[in-house]
């Protein structure tokens, strides 16, 4: 799914974002100052931008033997100068009685824990550039209480991304159990798409791939509200202004009693946060160049005016593929039964001249999953469908193998080779892996309408009769499309459907 987001027009990529927008825009000096963590933190709080505070800073190995560990309050970040993607950060998360410290993972870490880590600082094991730095510690940010039920151990931060004093595209970022805490993408963080006109998150993505619930939390991601968001937009445009970056990445965390914090400022945003709102950032950054902008006020306007509100049309315009949402209503091609004339009397079937196939369709709503590979239907409506005696001659074939996950496709077909040579090229077989086993499937094409497409899929037949939907479509089957999982599906048998809350059961 992502790669056709990635490949579509307008997307911008790490080359053409340097060469367009970076270049022209951020002055060395100003990319050497947000490199420069230390030095970013002060010419922000000159600019009254709020930042958290630094409890001390060791520059040499020196000040590092003579520092005073006991002025460390009980809870603190220690990270390196320089660096990069969220790389050497160690987030204390509280104090024991022998004076030793506990992580956000629950690990203790001693004096000569942090020496060590330091000691890699200096090293430049985390720096941009592998050149020696420096280590400093830091005010840790207190968790807001209405994000705590979406973050695992960590402190969310929102990244807004500035161009021409306009907030161009937002995007909430968490912590998960696989992040170590830490809200960085390239770590295991989950990104939110942020509608930058109220601030609801969207979509979100793990490893770019589409995701509804958080990994550890299993709560839904869309929907959000995230606090103080005009305030945030404010404070990121003032970053700008401070820095001197004509493109910049801002680092925005909401302190549970002082309110949005600036964590960093980055010269060179990562451009995930395209994939997490699904809209190419080029075409944003097109629409605002060359505007004259006079005041954050202004800007924040502009940015609510473009980009705020629905997206789809705009990713459709562009893409040239339909978006949907997570239950679509589909339509599915099947064949007429046997007349009853035939069903009357088996043993006359073959003196009667077979009825000739004529296709229909069956309407009926099916779950858009790009976490699954294969689309699958429920076998009870595959057998209504036309399907019945193909794979009632599957199980019967299949009940005396023992399946397991050290066989391979190919030995499982070979035992049943006879049945497949019979069924045609319209039927094929899965062995689906999990951690319960494996399964031996067999997989039909279906002839399916889906928005107005008409597409070939795929579906692996399995017992789907105690869950909502008998069909899910799989990636495979969604070529033609890019997914959206906070929109809600259109009028669907003459009602609407609230794809997060419908629970009716469908009818098969």
């Amino acid at each position: 799914m992502f790669t056709l987001i990635k490949n579509s027009k307008g997307i911008l990529g790490m080359n053409a974002r340097n060469f367009s927008y970076i270049r022209p825009n951020n002055f060395q000096g100003a990319i050497r100052l947000a490199n420069n963590k230390l030095r970013s933190k002060e010419v922000l709080l000159k600019a009254e931008v709020p930042i958290p505070k630094v409890y001390g800073i060791i520059k040499n190995r020196l000040e590092l033997e003579i520092f005073k560990w006991g002025d460390l309050p009980k809870t603190f970040v220690l990270k390196p100068n320089r660096g990069k993607g969220g790389e050497g950060i160690k987030v204390i998360f509280g104090q024991k009685k022998d004076l030793s410290w506990v992580s956000t993972q629950g690990k203790t870490i001693t004096i000569k824990n942090l020496k060590d880590h330091i000691r890699d600082i200096f090293e430049g094991f985390y720096s941009f550039s592998g050149t020696s730095d420096i280590a400093f510690f830091e005010e840790r940010i207190q968790l807001l209480k209405v994000l705590k039920p979406y973050s695992y151990e960590g402190i969310p931060d929102v990244r807004v991304i500035i161009y021409n004093k306009v907030p161009v595209m937002a995007m909430l970022r968490l912590p998960t159990r696989e992040s170590g805490g830490k809200s960085n993408l390239h770590l295991g963080g989950v990104g939110l798409g942020v509608d930058i006109a109220n601030g609801v998150t969207t979509n979100a993505i793990m490893r770019d791939q589409l995701i509804e619930k958080h990994p550890d939390t299993k709560l839904i991601l869309s929907g959000i509200k995230i606090p103080n968001w005009k305030e945030i937009l404010e404070i990121a445009i003032k970053c700008q202004e401070a820095s001197g970056l004509g493109y910049i990445g801002v680092d925005v965390a909401i302190d549970s009693g002082r309110g949005p914090v600036v964590l960093e400022i980055n010269a060179h945003a990562g451009l995930s946060i395209q994939i997490a709102n699904l809209a190419p950032l080029k075409y944003r950054l097109q629409k605002i160049s060359g505007l004259k902008v006079k005041n954050e006020a202004r800007g924040i306007r502009i940015a609510q005016d473009l980009f705020g509100g629905e997206i789809e049309e705009e990713i459709e315009e562009i893409s040239g593929k339909q978006v949907l949402g997570i239950i679509e209503a589909i339509k599915i091609k099947h064949k007429v039964k046997e007349n009853e004339e035939t069903n009357k009397d088996r043993k006359d079937k073959l003196n009667i001249e077979k009825q000739e196939d004529k296709p229909e369709e069956m309407e009926l709503r099916a779950k858009i999953d790009t976490g699954a590979d294969l689309s699958s239907i429920d076998k009870s409506l595959a057998k209504n469908l036309g399907y019945a005696e193909i794979i009632d001659e599957f199980d019967e074939a299949i009940k005396n193998i023992k399946i397991d996950t050290a066989l391979t496709k190919e030995i499982l077909d070979e035992q049943i080779k006879d049945k497949l040579e019979k069924w045609g090229d319209g039927i094929d077989t899965v062995i689906i892996k999990s951690s319960h086993g494996a399964t031996f499937r067999l997989v039909i094409k279906m002839n399916i309408t889906l928005s107005g497409v008409e597409i070939i899929s795929k579906m692996s037949v399995t017992d789907r009769s105690n869950l909502e939907f008998p069909i899910i479509i799989g990636r495979k089957s969604l070529g033609k499309f890019l997914v959206d999982p906070s929109k809600k599906s259109k009028a669907i048998f003459g009602k609407e459907v609230n794809v997060t809350n419908n629970k009716n059961n469908l009818e098969k």
